[in-house]
């Protein structure tokens, strides 16, 4: 790998003309990847990879004028002391902040090369336009910080809204419904088998647990979110994992309590309000009329209540 020092000033230029087209062309991959849900962000992109290629024109004139028309091929992973860039341009869908964290990197980088750049060359055309490029490269630094906090449109919240829902909304209420409801028939079975509060903790944390692992892998290996829009898998599995125990574990935590009638008490209580802010979550997010979330959610809830009752009875 070359390092900076060892640079001639046709290579300086070259590095730079590499520098602003792959600039350009993630900045354009930016546009296309948010037009869908941020179109006034994307739009800001593509203004960014239209400056971008007004750097490039004057870059490659200059050069012309000074070495002629080839020029050497000297790309940022040639050279010593450039960050390695994590390709989010790639991944679909978008993140807005991702993509400014992003942004704001490459144009700091390019900006410090630049200065630097400007400061080794003694060719006085080569010096004015890395300085001028370097100042540019400043302000578009402060435009990328400044797009994820912009205002976003009526159209944009309504999509943040709808990827949240469906990224973390979505399988955070499936692992509380598989947690809270799938945990009973055990529980409860365990309690009135055993009529012994350890044992009964010990089975309940043993079904949350699972049942969250469980959940997890399979929220986690049902798509990669590249079709469905549902974001990165890991994120979900464990988003849906943990929601999955926390909905086992709240009602399986009262049978600590040595009373195994107080603890049972206590338990279908901490059972009630788990049914109903599920009820609340799918009303809010998922736009279900709240009587018949409840009715759903109690319904399913009451019925694997009951078989572990039967089945601890027997």
């Amino acid at each position: 790998m070359r390092t900076f020092d060892s640079l001639s000033e046709k290579e300086i230029l070259a590095l730079a003309i590499s520098l602003e087209e792959e600039d350009g062309r993630i900045y354009a991959d930016f546009a296309d990847g948010l037009k869908e849900g941020y179109p006034e962000q994307a739009k800001k992109f593509e203004a960014l990879r239209a400056d971008e290629d007004g750097h490039r024109h004057r870059l490659l004139t200059l050069y012309g004028e000074r070495f002629g028309g080839h020029i050497p091929l000297l790309r940022r992973q040639d050279m010593k002391g450039f960050v390695s860039r994590r390709p989010v341009w790639l991944t679909r869908p978008l993140g807005l902040n991702a993509v400014r964290k992003q942004a704001a990197l490459m144009e700091l980088e390019t900006r410090r090369y630049y200065e630097l750049a400007a400061r080794r060359t003694t060719d006085t055309g080569i010096r004015q336009l890395l300085g001028d490029l370097a100042e540019e490269e400043r302000k578009h630094q402060d435009t990328a910080e400044s797009i994820a906090s912009a205002e976003l449109s009526e159209t944009e919240q309504t999509t943040a809204q709808r990827l949240f829902v469906l990224q973390v909304v979505q399988p955070g209420l499936a692992g509380l419904m598989d947690g809270s409801v799938s945990t009973l028939a055990p529980l409860f079975a365990a309690a009135f088998a055993t009529n012994n509060s350890h044992e009964t903790f010990a089975v309940g944390l043993a079904a949350s647990v699972g049942a969250g692992i469980s959940m997890g892998f399979a929220e986690a290996l049902s798509d990669d979110g590249s079709l469905t829009g549902r974001g990165r898998p890991y994120i979900r599995g464990i988003v849906c994992g943990l929601m999955t125990a926390l909905g086992g574990l709240g009602h399986t935590l009262p049978y600590l309590l040595s009373s195994i009638h107080t603890a049972t008490t206590i338990a279908i209580g901490v059972v009630m309000v788990e049914l109903g802010v599920i009820a609340w979550v799918r009303k809010y997010f998922m736009d279900t009329p709240l009587l018949a979330a409840i009715f759903q959610i109690v319904v399913g809830g009451l019925l694997v209540f009951l078989a572990g009752i039967l089945i601890g009875s027997s």
